[in-house]
C-alpha cells in the first residue's frame, strides 16, 4: 500500500505515456497497481486503467472535498501493492494563485513522494536550476526522483546525469529515449481513447517494455514504500442506499461513447441497478430498460455508422417520446440532436433535440463550470450550485428560441453561454459532464427519478388508462 505521485515541470512532457508504461511494467512484475489521475479527464484514465488492469479513478479539487479525495485513494488502493497518481500539467500549476488546487497540493494532501518527468529536449546544464527551483519553491514537497524523457541519445543522457549529480541531491531513476515506440495517436481532445483503438493492448505492452528497460523500477518501488496511502473508509465514497425495486439502466458503450466515471457506475450498481450495455453502432433495437444513459465520447468520428443504424436511432427517439428517462452528456447530446456536421459532411442523428450539432476547429466550451439548477430540472437534488466540467469542440445551432433548461450557467459555456441541460419529456441532455460526489449526488437523484417513473408506469391507474386508450 505504497504510493508515488508522477508529475512534470510543464504539460506535454510525456508524463501520461511514462505513467502508462510504469503501470504496465509494474503489473508485469506481478504487482497490483492502482492508478489515479488528477483532474476531470476521461481519456488518460481509460489508458491508465487498461495498462494497470485496475480501474483508474479521478482526483479533483474542483468537484471533490479534500477528505473525499483521501477517502477515494484509501478505498480503491487498500488491496493494491502500489498506487501511481498522475498529475495534470506542471507540478505547481493550478487555477488559484495560492496553488491550493495544484498537483503539489494534491501530493501534499496525500503525503506522496513526487517523481518528476522532465522533457529534456534541448537541455543540458539548465536542468539543474530547474530541479533546484522546484525543490526550493515548496519545502513540504518531497521530490524523490526524476525521469528524464525525450532524450536525444546516450551522450545527452550522460551529460544530464552528470549535471544533476553534481548540482542536486535528486536521483535520476529513469532515462527514456525519444522514440516513436513511446507515442499514442492524438486528436483535438488529447490521446485517442483506448476504446477506439483495436491495438490498444499492443501499444500498452510496447510502451511498458520501453519503460521496463529504461527506468529503475526497483528504485521507484522503494521510493513508493516511503509513503502509505490514506486509511480506507468502510464503504466506497458516495455510495447510494439500496433501491426499493430493481432497475435496468441502458448505457451506451462502444467506439463512439465511453466517457463515464467508474465511481458513478459503481454507485449505481452498488445500489442494485443493472447496467445494460448498448452498442449504438451495431445494436438494432433497445433492450428492456428503465432508463438510458449516453455519456460523452466522439460521435463525430463514428457519425456515418451512427447514421446508418436507422433502426436504433428510431427506437431511441420513440422511447424518448414515450417518456423513457434519458440522461445524455456532451457526445450523447450531440447524438440526440438532429444532425452532426464535421469536415464538410453532415449525418442524421436521433433528432429528439430540435437543433443541429456543428463541429468547430477550436473549443466552444472548455474547463470547469458552475451550474445553478432550475425548476425545469426533472431530478435535481437540493444543491444550489453544481461544480462540474465541459470540453467540447461542437456547438448546437438552430436551438428553439424559448425552451426549458435544467441549468443556469454561472461559469462556463453550456448550450448558449447562459443555459445548459435541454429538457424534453423525461430527457435531460447537457454539454456538462457531472460527477457523483459528496456535493453533487446526481446518480442517486437520477436513480430515484427512474424508480419513480417506473412505479408510475406500473401503477394501477396508469395501467387502466393505457387499457382504455
Amino acid at each position: 500500500m505504497s504510493q508515488i505521485f508522477i508529475s512534470a515541470a510543464h504539460k506535454s512532457s510525456g508524463k501520461t505515456t511514462v505513467t502508462l508504461g510504469l503501470c504496465a511494467a509494474l503489473r508485469k512484475r506481478g504487482l497490483k497497481v492502482q492508478p489515479f489521475k488528477k483532474g476531470p479527464d476521461y481519456i488518460d484514465p481509460m489508458w491508465l486503467g487498461r495498462a494497470a488492469g485496475r480501474t483508474c479513478h479521478n482526483l479533483d479539487f474542483f468537484t471533490q472535498a479534500r477528505q473525499e479525495i483521501r477517502d477515494t485513494v484509501g478505498y480503491y488502493a487498500q488491496d493494491a501493492d502500489i498506487s501511481l497518481i498522475e498529475g495534470n500539467k506542471g507540478l505547481y500549476d493550478g487555477l488559484d494563485l495560492d496553488g491550493s488546487n495544484s498537483n503539489a497540493a494534491l501530493a501534499k494532501l496525500l503525503t506522496a513522494p513526487v517523481v518528476l518527468v522532465l522533457d529534456a529536449r534541448g537541455m543540458t546544464r539548465g536542468i539543474a536550476p530547474l530541479i533546484l527551483g522546484y525543490q526550493a519553491f515548496d519545502a513540504d514537497i518531497h521530490i524523490a526522483g526524476v525521469i528524464l524523457n525525450q532524450l536525444g541519445g546516450n551522450r545527452h543522457e550522460s551529460k544530464l546525469r552528470a549535471v544533476i549529480e553534481h548540482y542536486t541531491d535528486v536521483a535520476v531513476i529513469g532515462a527514456v529515449a525519444r522514440s516513436g515506440d513511446m507515442e499514442i495517436l492524438e486528436r483535438h481532445l488529447g490521446l485517442i481513447p483506448s476504446n477506439e483503438q483495436d491495438d490498444a493492448e499492443e501499444q500498452i505492452a510496447r510502451i511498458g517494455r520501453n519503460i521496463e528497460m529504461q527506468v529503475d523500477l526497483d528504485r521507484l518501488v522503494s521510493i513508493g514504500a516511503t509513503s502509505r496511502v490514506p486509511e480506507a473508509p468502510e464503504t466506497a465514497p458516495c455510495s447510494i442506499a439500496p433501491l426499493d425495486q430493481p432497475l435496468r439502466i441502458g448505457i451506451a458503450r462502444d467506439e463512439a461513447f465511453g466517457f463515464y466515471y467508474p465511481g458513478d457506475l459503481q454507485a449505481m450498481t452498488g445500489a442494485g441497478a443493472e447496467l445494460v450495455p448498448i452498442d449504438t453502432l451495431r445494436d438494432t433495437n433497445l433492450p428492456a430498460i428503465d432508463a438510458l444513459f449516453i455519456g460523452g465520447g466522439f460521435p463525430e468520428s463514428c457519425m456515418q455508422q451512427l447514421q446508418d443504424n436507422v433502426s436504433l436511432r428510431t427506437a431511441i427517439r420513440a422511447a424518448i417520446e414515450d417518456g423513457l428517462p434519458v440522461y445524455a452528456e456532451c457526445g450523447g447530446l450531440m447524438y440526440l440532436s438532429r444532425s452532426i456536421t464535421w469536415q464538410g459532411k453532415c449525418c442524421d442523428m436521433v433528432g429528439s433535440i430540435p437543433a443541429d450539432t456543428v463541429m468547430h476547429s477550436r473549443p466552444q466550451g472548455r474547463g470547469y463550470v458552475r451550474l445553478a439548477p432550475t425548476a425545469a430540472h426533472p431530478w435535481a437534488g437540493s444543491a444550489a450550485e453544481i461544480c462540474a466540467h465541459e470540453f467540447h469542440y461542437s456547438a448546437l445551432e438552430n436551438l428553439p428560441a424559448e425552451h426549458a433548461y435544467a441549468f443556469r450557467v454561472m461559469r462556463g459555456a453550456g448550450l448558449d453561454g447562459a443555459h445548459d441541460g435541454f429538457v424534453y419529456r423525461n430527457l435531460l441532455a447537457c454539454y456538462t459532464h457531472q460527477r457523483n460526489t459528496w456535493s453533487n449526488r446526481w446518480c442517486e437523484h437520477f436513480l430515484r427519478f427512474v424508480s419513480d417513473c417506473k412505479s408510475r408506469r406500473h401503477s394501477p391507474a396508469n395501467r387502466q388508462s393505457t387499457q382504455q386508450g
